[in-house]
């Protein structure tokens, strides 16, 4: 099993990326693409590898108390790898965590593709499962559970702009981002969707 790779972003897709590692490329799923693709320096991406009947997927995670959440979703009933990403996406991992211990199904069901009953089913299965994660994570205990995903701006752009800051963008990239997608985006989309097309917008300039 592949447990890490290094190596430099060759090409990014929306869903992935490609890394060349040795002079092999290599796809990997994670979720916020075009974040990585900012790296002109070789990266490391800690791995899980997936193995069905039909396919074999490599998911890519910077760190790795992420990697070791997305396995933990996977033993979620109801919750496949797509829909693991999508909430690494969509909130910061010592939030997601927090809310889980703290059983806090408002939160967690405004992440991508989880509704109420899967919340609650992530609680029972995880809420004393997370010990190795939030081992690294002493301060998601005052993370703010009751507002935005990432945000307490109140809006959709707000969580997606504030998690963009929070990889190094500057206010006047970000600014310009919005200006391009503003005009562009539906009045209820996902905090994650337009962090991703944001994403998309700046690795183009």
């Amino acid at each position: 099993m592949i447990d890490f790779l290094r190596g430099r972003v060759a090409h990014c897709e929306p869903e992935y990326v490609v890394m060349d590692v040795r002079d092999i490329g290599y796809r990997v799923f994670t979720p916020n693409p075009y974040a990585l693709a900012r790296n002109e320096e070789p990266i490391q991406l800690y791995i899980h590898h997936h193995v069905r009947e039909d396919a074999i997927q490599l998911f890519g995670f910077v760190t790795r108390e992420e990697q070791t959440l997305f396995r933990k979703l996977l033993e979620v009933s109801g919750i496949g790898p797509k829909v693991a990403l999508g909430v690494l996406a969509g909130g910061r991992p010592e939030a997601v965590a927090a809310a889980i211990r703290q059983e806090n199904v408002a939160f967690l069901t405004k992440l991508p593709g989880i509704g109420k009953k899967t919340a609650q089913r992530m609680i029972l299965d995880l809420k004393e499962k997370l010990g190795a994660v939030d081992s690294n994570w002493a301060a998601a205990a005052v993370v703010e559970l009751d507002g935005p995903i990432v945000s307490d701006s109140g809006s959709a752009w707000g969580a997606a702009r504030e998690a963009l800051a929070g990889l190094g963008y500057r206010d006047a990239e970000l600014d310009r981002a919005w200006h391009v997608l503003k005009d562009q985006v539906a009045d209820d989309e996902a905090p994650d969707v337009l962090m991703k097309k944001a994403l998309q917008q700046l690795f183009q300039g």
